[in-house]
């Protein structure tokens, strides 16, 4: 079974804010890191937006994502850019649906081109991406069901590498997709989550680490 892929729409463009510039991006000594963010300080980068439809934005030192609306994805960027990356978070889902997605996000030019990689707390999976402001799978279709992902209210290790023309989703250490794409070449990474049918995915994101591949 092929579950369709969600319409996109990020909340901080639905308030008109603007995810660039002005920031103080968290760091690391840590050999290999580009960029860390543990979410202990809300002046690290990222969107801050809460409307009726959902919130993007800081949360008791995590990430929150929460979508109050059907059938739609938002997501959040610290406005950074790089372009051969091995991006890691920590994603629990504390609320809503089991039948959602939430995931990330690399090479993010703009709001219509960069490349996603999902999973769902019912234990589906998928890579794609937006050109143009069209989106679609590129690992497969929709999302497919796959080996490795807690399911339920749970924590799930999620790891996206964007290497060349390579892309590679891993959860929890089992590589769950992967696919050869040459549309994008650098840009933004970036958080993600949205519902299907029912309203009130809320998922928690910690420990954001970008490597060097």
């Amino acid at each position: 079974m092929i579950r369709p892929l969600l319409a996109l729409l990020s909340l901080a463009a639905l308030t008109i804010a603007c995810s660039l510039g002005g920031k103080s991006p968290a760091s690391s000594t840590e050999p290999g890191v580009l960029f860390s963010d543990d979410f202990s300080s809300t002046s690290s980068g990222w969107d801050r937006q809460t409307t009726s439809e959902g919130a993007t934005d800081y949360a008791d030192g995590v990430y929150r994502i929460y979508v109050n609306d059907t059938n739609v994805d938002y997501w959040a960027n610290p406005g950074e850019s790089f372009t051969d990356v091995r991006v890691e978070v920590e994603a629990t889902k504390v609320g809503g649906p089991d039948d959602n997605d939430l995931g990330v996000i690399c090479r993010y030019v703009d709001i219509d081109n960069f490349y996603f990689g999902l999973i769902s707390s019912d234990g589906f999976a998928v890579i794609g991406k937006v050109k143009d402001g069209e989106q679609k799978g590129i690992s497969s279709d929709g999302m497919e069901p796959v080996e490795g992902i807690n399911q339920g209210d749970a924590t799930n290790l999620i790891r996206f590498d964007c290497v060349g023309e390579r892309l590679t989703l891993f959860v929890n250490g089992t590589q769950v997709a992967g696919v050869a794409d040459s549309d994008f070449a650098t840009g933004d990474v970036g958080l993600m989550a949205g519902t299907y049918d029912t309203v009130g995915t809320d998922i928690h994101f910690d420990n954001f680490v970008v490597r060097q591949p």
